[in-house]
C-alpha cells in the first residue's frame, strides 16, 4: 500500500472550489453584462467573504494551508529550478502562481466595489467616492479582468502539465484531501481558528455590502404640471 499523508484540511478545499465556481460564475456574468451585473456584483461580494476567510486561514490554518509554510523566496525558487527543492504543499513556482491569483482578484474586488457602468449600475461602495475616481476605477477594473484571464489560464496550463508530463496529480488532493508519498500529515487549524476566519469573512461582506451607509436622500417630488 502507497504511503500518503494529509495536505489539505477541509476548510482549504472548500475554500478552493468555491472559489473556482465564484471566479466563472463572476466572469461569464460580467461579460454577457445586461440585467446579470447585478448578479456579477452579488458574486463579487461573496469571493471578498472567500478571500478574507483564506487570508485569516493563511495564518492561523492547518500546515500547509499557511502562507509561512509556502512563501516563496528567491532561494527556495532557485533551489526548485535547480530540481533541489523538497517539500510537501505549494512548490515555489505554485506559491508565486497562487499569491498572484489572490492579489490580482483582491485588487479586482477593491476596484469593483467602488466602479460603475456609466449606464445603470454602480459599485456597493461608489456613494465614497467621486464620479472621476469611479471611472478610473472601472478603467482598471475591466483591465484587471483580461490579466486575470491570463493568469487563469497559466494556472490550468500547469496543472495539466503536472498531470500529464510529470505525472503527479494535482487536482486529487484538492478534493481528497490526501496525498501520495512521505511527509508529516497536516496539523492544526482548528475550530477556534476556523471560526475566527469565518467571522472576518461575514464582516468583510457586510462592509464589501455597503448596507452599512445611509441611505440616499429621496428624489425631489416632480413639479406639477399646469393646469393648461
Amino acid at each position: 500500500m502507497e504511503k500518503r499523508y494529509k495536505l489539505w484540511d477541509l476548510p482549504t478545499r472548500l475554500f478552493h472550489w468555491l472559489l473556482v465556481l465564484c471566479v466563472v460564475a463572476a466572469v461569464v456574468t460580467g461579460q454577457i453584462g445586461g440585467n446579470l451585473i447585478d448578479w456579477h456584483a452579488r458574486i463579487g461580494i461573496v469571493i471578498v467573504g472567500l478571500i478574507g476567510f483564506r487570508l485569516v486561514w493563511g495564518l492561523c490554518g492547518s500546515t500547509y494551508a499557511r502562507f509561512a509554510q509556502f512563501m516563496p523566496s528567491p532561494a527556495r525558487i532557485k533551489a526548485y529550478l535547480s530540481g533541489a527543492w523538497q517539500g510537501a504543499g505549494h512548490n515555489p513556482l505554485g506559491a508565486l502562481s497562487v499569491l498572484g491569483l489572490l492579489g490580482l482578484l483582491t485588487a479586482q474586488l477593491l476596484t469593483g466595489l467602488f466602479a460603475n457602468d456609466d449606464i445603470a449600475f454602480t459599485g456597493p461602495l461608489y456613494a465614497l467616492i467621486d464620479k472621476d475616481l469611479s471611472d478610473r476605477l472601472a478603467g482598471l477594473h475591466r483591465l484587471g479582468a483580461n490579466l486575470l484571464f491570463v493568469l487563469v489560464g497559466l494556472h490550468v496550463a500547469a496543472i495539466a502539465f503536472y498531470g500529464h508530463v510529470k505525472k503527479h496529480n494535482l487536482v486529487k488532493p484538492m478534493v481528497t484531501g490526501w496525498a501520495e508519498g512521505e511527509a508529516e500529515s497536516a496539523r492544526g487549524g482548528g475550530l477556534a481558528a476556523f471560526l475566527l476566519a469565518v467571522a472576518v469573512a461575514v464582516l468583510l461582506v457586510w462592509g464589501a455590502s455597503g448596507d452599512w451607509l445611509p441611505a440616499p436622500p429621496p428624489a425631489p417630488p416632480a413639479s406639477a404640471a399646469p393646469a393648461w
